[in-house]
């Protein structure tokens, strides 16, 4: 016997078994679930407690920084039965396709850098004990003896640990261009060269303690440059993931289970309730109601009847729907908006940090300097050893390791600063992007709003009322209904007991008390007048409808945001997909001059680009997957951690709590940051002054310029540390 499985928005199940003898003949299936509402050690404890107590569920592990649980299961258990789990003890789930989405990635660049870092420093330690002997007096055979002993030590040590800045080296010269760790590279080696060629002839100095000091110190700032931003995954391979995996079609009548991919313009598939549209279409049979908050913004659920069109990624509520499949696979307009997400991913990695741009001006001056003391002392003095010397000097004491710590000592300080603020810097570039604004484009719905309906006049209706519509209310996941329901048990109203009890797709629910029929549904159904308000009515026998009505609450600190942005000299639009009426009086709530309504995602991130073709730096601030496009699109984008898993992965920043206020103090922060990057390259320049000439005079040998090296990293990171006040 054939098993049916929905194809829920939350779902990746395995294929059906056909029997017993298949089913045991299966793997595992291999399940992956978003989980936007988690935010703590404890949310993590309860799921994973939870799912690992479901019958075969073998093993559940949760990723908080992805928001992700992964689950290996018995074949016949579905992500479909798993998302109501999780649902009855009140955390939210979404489907994740697992063979879309790559493997958990751990932080393997990060750990190669710590590694490389920690053997950098072991050897570095090792081999200025060995010099601390050179230096108090041992001469000849015992010199030349430590010597060679730190050759060894530090031949193997730069060949391991400086692979990072070698490689980066030799793809910019490969492309033709300079970066920053050419001139490292080239201060490394000729260090490392210098040392071992004055080894060979016994000579007094060698300075392999310089060269691993130096690699040391360029390590560490590369790792807290990583450490500034949180492993980022494509935001399109997100929204992709999001795609249905598997569908129920219809083929003469008979339903089969089958890859979203096996389908065809043409074929009719079967969507239950709470199942996301995996195609784009129209509806052939049935009526219901549909969730587009997720792709337009809109705050309410629409109706669905016969001859309307669906797209792809929408979430079907009430009843079971026909769909005749318009477009599929690429063609659908979840797959459009990944491409959207993609091309304006390509375009945001064109910006030039600070960094990149110094290096293009520097690196060239270190070298032709280099040269020029090179070949000036070889006409000058007739000595190649003495010429090589002063050129090594040169290079090392105008080594950029203080520019290479003038950003990622800064960024690390601000991000410091703005996580205890509530925000998480994502990438690297971010706080430079940030202190450029002047426009702030925020989405409504879950971003200015909390994104759920409130009942705005349940101290109005009678108790009686709000007991007979919490009894219709508590059996839907409609979200009028739970409101209802979370208002009247707020104010102790216990729900009454009825009788054939039942939801009408796309109208409401319907039951009977004493014999009298009771709705609770749209205005029409029930024979009340629909007003500008968000409304159900409750109609109870031959008395008149009540209405229950409702309004989106106001995330907290927005109009704070609003106020401090317009202070600071922002310009200020608000951009939503919601309805013309929702848009217009959340704008004349928070004094928003500007707003656009009933925008499609295409049309936010054409928004967004049109603003930056006139010359405006964008901050869009969104939560949802109609916001994925133009979050990307934007100079700098920001999302709560309570949206969706796409939206925070197209975004630059993250805001940890439901606070938006953060948000105007991030950008003066952001622009103070910049402040302080700028402050570390002139502190770099004019030690470059000063101590250039000294090199190229012979007054530096390259251990002195080693010293130096390291007391202007010093000071830039000291500077960076004033952020932090």
């Amino acid at each position: 016997m054939s098993t049916s499985i929905s194809a829920c928005p939350a779902c990746s199940a395995a294929p059906a078994a056909e029997d017993l003898a298949d089913r045991a003949a299966q793997k595992d299936a291999r399940l992956a679930l978003s989980l936007p509402s988690i935010h703590c050690a404890a949310c993590i404890a309860a799921v994973e407690r939870r799912l690992a107590a479901e019958p075969g569920v073998k093993s559940a592990r949760v990723n908080l920084t992805l928001k992700r649980a992964t689950i290996e299961a018995e074949p016949e258990v579905t992500a479909r039965q798993l998302v109501e789990v999780l649902d009855g003890i009140g955390y939210e789930a979404h489907e994740l396709d697992a063979g879309t989405l790559s493997a958990t990635q751990t932080d393997r660049a990060g750990r190669e850098l710590l590694m490389r870092l920690a053997v950098a420093g072991f050897a570095s330690m090792n081999v200025m004990l060995l010099s601390v002997s050179v230096w108090s007096g041992a001469e000849d055979a015992t010199r030349d003896m430590f010597h060679w002993i730190s050759a060894a030590i530090t031949l193997p040590t730069i060949a391991f640990s400086g692979q990072p800045f070698f490689r980066s080296a030799w793809g910019a010269l490969r492309a033709g261009r300079l970066n920053m760790d050419v001139p490292i590279v080239l201060a490394i080696v000729l260090a490392v060269v210098t040392s071992l060629w004055e080894t060979s002839l016994s000579g007094e100095h060698a300075y392999f303690d310089a060269a691993l000091t130096l690699t040391f110190f360029l390590l560490a700032g590369r790792y807290l440059d990583h450490r500034t931003r949180a492993v980022a995954r494509s935001a399109a391979e997100e929204l992709a993931a999001l795609e249905v995996p598997r569908v129920t079609l219809l083929l003469d009548g008979q339903e089969r289970e089958i890859p979203a991919a096996e389908l065809v313009i043409g074929d009719i598939i079967l969507v239950r309730p709470g199942g996301r549209m995996p195609v784009d279409g129209e509806i052939i049979e049935g009526q219901s109601e549909l969730d587009r908050s997720l792709l337009t913004g809109e705050s309410l659920p629409v109706f669905a009847g016969v001859g309307q069109a669906v797209s792809a990624g929408e979430v079907n509520l009430t009843g079971p729907l026909k769909i005749r499949a318009s477009a599929v696979g690429e063609e659908t307009s979840l797959h459009r908006m990944a491409d959207l997400v993609a091309i304006a991913e390509s375009g945001r990695s064109k910006y030039t940090s600070l960094a990149d741009a110094a290096a293009k001006l520097y690196a060239p001056g270190v070298h032709i300097l280099s040269a020029l003391a090179f070949f000036g002392w070889l006409l000058y003095a007739g000595d190649m050893r003495v010429a090589l010397n002063i050129a090594a000097a040169v290079l090392i004491i105008t080594c950029p390791c203080a520019l290479g710590l003038a950003v990622p000592a800064v960024t690390t300080a601000a991000s410091g600063k703005l996580f205890r603020k509530g925000m998480l810097i994502k990438h690297e570039t971010a706080l430079e992007r940030l202190a450029s604004v002047d426009t702030v484009v925020f989405d409504k719905t879950g971003t200015l709003t909390e994104g759920t309906p409130e009942l705005t006049n349940g101290a109005d209706v009678p108790a009686e009322d709000m007991a007979l519509a919490m009894a219709l209310a508590e059996g839907s996941s409609h979200p009028l209904a739970r409101a209802i329901c979370a208002a009247g048990k707020a104010a102790g109203v216990q729900p009454l007991t009825l009788d054939a009890v039942q939801e009408v797709p796309g109208f409401g629910a319907e039951g009977r008390l004493a014999g009298e029929p009771v709705r609770l549904g749209r205005a029409a159904w029930v024979g009340a007048t629909a007003g500008d308000v968000t409304s159900t009515w409750l109609k109870h026998g031959a008395a008149a409808p009540v209405a229950f009505e409702f309004s989106d609450s106001l995330r907290a600190g927005a109009e704070e945001a609003v106020r401090a942005l317009k202070a600071a000299g922002k310009d200020v639009v608000l951009m939503s997909g919601d309805t013309r009426p929702a848009v217009e009086a959340m704008a004349a709530r928070l004094g928003i001059a500007t707003w656009v309504a009933e925008a499609l995602p295409s049309d936010k991130a054409e928004q967004i680009t049109a603003l930056a073709e006139a010359g405006h730096k964008v901050l869009m601030v969104g939560d949802g997957l109609n916001d994925t496009a133009a979050l990307t699109a934007a100079h700098v984008s920001i999302s709560p951690a309570s949206a969706l898993d796409a939206a925070r992965v197209a975004s630059d920043i993250v805001l940890l709590g439901g606070n938006l206020a953060p948000i105007a103090e991030a950008t003066q922060t952001a622009q103070s940051a910049v402040k302080r990057i700028k402050e570390n390259f002139r502190i770099a320049t004019v030690y470059n002054i000063i101590a250039v000439p000294l090199a190229v005079a012979g007054f530096a040998t390259p251990l002195i310029a080693a010293l130096a090296m390291s007391s202007s990293s010093i000071t830039v990171s000291l500077n960076a540390m004033r952020l932090r006040g």
